[in-house]
């Protein structure tokens, strides 16, 4: 469970995360949904352990965040501008990633490579793929390691209609999986068909939910 106890985040004069309080219950979608800059991406950030917010706690099944964990355990994340290592293949990129953790072999990279609609025999460099290539293979990095809680900050970006429907096939297979899913995207569309509960965000604030 994450628990968001008043959080605020202030940069410059921008105030990015305004007073938000909110509890993402184990095993849900839920969608944050909103126009550019209206604090999705930051909210993303702050429960990542990417940011240190200026006020309030975030709780991460029962541990302070930035006080007892650094970041959370067991997270994949795809958050805006991520970049792998350019001159290795989606494989070679997932191997080394894999050496830090060590909790995932060849075929769970083999695997999530696939699930995406990636070759995973591929020598392919990374800097030669497309953007929408690129796209797949964040969303790889995030899931190879059966993480249990999946960040996604707007995971169809760049990618076609059959490619958007993979994802969301892969969504909605983590979740069965047992995985808490949060997902930011100015398309409010792209949630309803995945999510458990939306959450409309402006200026910083959750100003509105819906439970699907």
């Amino acid at each position: 469970m994450i628990e968001l106890q008043s959080i605020s985040k202030k940069i410059k004069s921008n105030q990015v995360i305004d007073d938000i309080s909110y509890v993402f219950e184990d095993g849900k979608v839920y969608g944050l949904y909103g126009h550019n800059g209206s604090g999705k991406t930051m909210l993303l950030r702050a429960i990542s352990g990417l940011i240190h917010t200026d006020s309030g706690n975030i709780w991460i099944d029962g541990k302070k965040l930035h006080a007892d964990i650094s970041f959370p355990p067991d997270t994949g994340i795809v958050i805006e501008n991520m970049e792998l290592l350019p001159r290795y293949s989606a494989k070679d990129n997932l191997k080394i990633l894999a050496k830090i953790k060590k909790t995932a072999d060849d075929s769970a990279i083999t695997e999530a490579l696939n699930r995406v609609g990636l070759d995973s025999q591929s020598t392919l460099r990374v800097k030669k793929f497309s953007l929408g290539m690129r796209q797949r293979l964040n969303i790889a990095q995030a899931i190879f390691e059966k993480q249990k809680l999946i960040l996604l900050d707007e995971p169809t970006n760049a990618l076609d209609e059959d490619g958007v429907q993979l994802i969301y096939k892969v969504i909605r297979e983590e979740q069965q999986r047992g995985a808490t899913i949060i997902i930011a995207t100015h398309h409010e569309e792209d949630l309803k068909a995945l999510c458990d509960v939306t959450l409309k965000i402006s200026n910083g604030k959750i100003v509105g939910e819906t439970i699907l």
